[in-house]
């Protein structure tokens, strides 16, 4: 063998090692590390303007760090905390007035069965009664189970996001260099690399504006309009509405439409027909109003790719899937099409 080949080798197979080794000594701080990758990537053009201004780099990006803590992370502590005393009142609520719960579901049926629509429906009152009180009790005991993981991983939490404003400081000052030294390794050529990066960033931003933003819109929304109603856990079942939101096919009105018809069938009729209202003329219309306006053409992912990478994306990486997910998608098509351009004349020569 060469001795030149041989070294080639070699030497690949060792950088290949340690490069395997060092992603997994980082394993533990990927999602701080994705996440600051991802808020450098919304808040860097606001960084440079203000670095054009002060031309202090190391101000303009503990600026934008100021600038997140206020409006991202000390809402995220206060709705965790409301999250946390709504949760523990919820499930109090259904240990200690189990019986009024039950009536209440009684009573609902009650009302279906006179109902002159939907009184040819055979409906086994006492099972129905049993299978409702079952799952109101696994949601309530999920919510004390995660307010208790909450607590108890609290000193974690704080850690991750310390990692995370720690590398976000640096990815906002740095980031264009960073970037810039990756796409001179990168083998691929400047203009392959460009629509790789073209492609992210242009995901990021639909999922971020098409998804979160409107999510909480909708999820802020709906927490007012639960809380207007008297519906206890009003935060809690606003959030269900955020994160449902946030999956394509889905939607916040499977949260807040069977409220509204649970109000109707417990004779709450003003409330109830105030949710079916807001829920439909308010909430309802924001995703087809905004939508459109937030995202623009910045996602060209077919529908139904973006509903099963979002959900795949969940599946896998939990909460932080919703990004990822359509993200990979996105990139996968993207060497499709590069595939498509290097290969296009040997592929126009194939018969079909």
């Amino acid at each position: 063998m060469d001795f030149t080949k041989m070294r080639h080798i070699i030497f690949f197979v060792l950088l290949a090692t340690v490069t395997a080794a060092f992603f997994t000594i980082m394993k533990p701080f990927f999602y701080p590390l994705f996440w600051a990758a991802i808020l450098a990537g919304i808040f860097y053009p606001l960084y440079k303007k203000l670095n054009a201004k002060i031309k202090v780099p190391d101000l303009s990006s503990t600026l934008i760090l100021i600038l997140v803590f206020t409006i991202i992370v000390l809402p995220m502590i206060g709705i965790c905390t409301l999250v946390i005393k709504e949760a523990l009142n919820l499930y109090g609520t259904a240990s200690s007035q189990g019986d009024q719960i039950t009536d209440n579901i009684k009573q609902a049926l009650q009302w279906v069965k006179e109902n002159p629509y939907t009184a040819q429906y055979s409906i086994d009152q006492s099972f129905v009664t049993q299978k409702v009180v079952e799952l109101y009790q696994s949601i309530t005991t999920f919510l004390l189970d995660s307010a208790k993981t909450i607590t108890q991983n609290s000193i974690v939490f704080a850690i991750m996001f310390f990692i995370m404003f720690y590398a976000l400081f640096f990815f906002i000052r740095d980031g264009e260099k960073l970037l810039k030294a990756l796409m001179h390794l990168c083998p691929l050529g400047d203009r392959y690399e460009k629509i790789l990066y073209t492609k992210f960033t242009s995901t990021v931003r639909a999922t971020i504006k098409g998804s979160l933003i409107i999510g909480l819109i909708q999820g802020g929304l709906g927490w007012a309009m639960f809380a207007i109603a008297g519906v206890q856990g009003a935060l809690i079942w606003g959030l269900a509405m955020v994160l449902l939101s946030t999956i394509p096919g889905m939607g916040s009105y499977f949260v807040w439409l069977p409220a509204a018809i649970i109000m109707l069938m417990t004779k709450h009729v003003a409330a109830g027909v105030g949710m079916i209202l807001f829920g439909s003329l308010v909430i309802g219309t924001i995703d087809n109003i905004v939508r459109p306006i937030l995202v623009g053409k910045d996602s060209e992912l077919h529908p139904l790719l973006v509903l099963f990478s979002t959900l795949g994306g969940i599946v896998t990486f939990g909460l932080s899937g919703f990004i990822i997910g359509p993200v990979i998608a996105s990139l996968l098509l993207s060497f499709w099409e590069m595939y498509d351009e290097y290969y296009k004349k040997d592929l126009d020569n194939n018969p079909v």
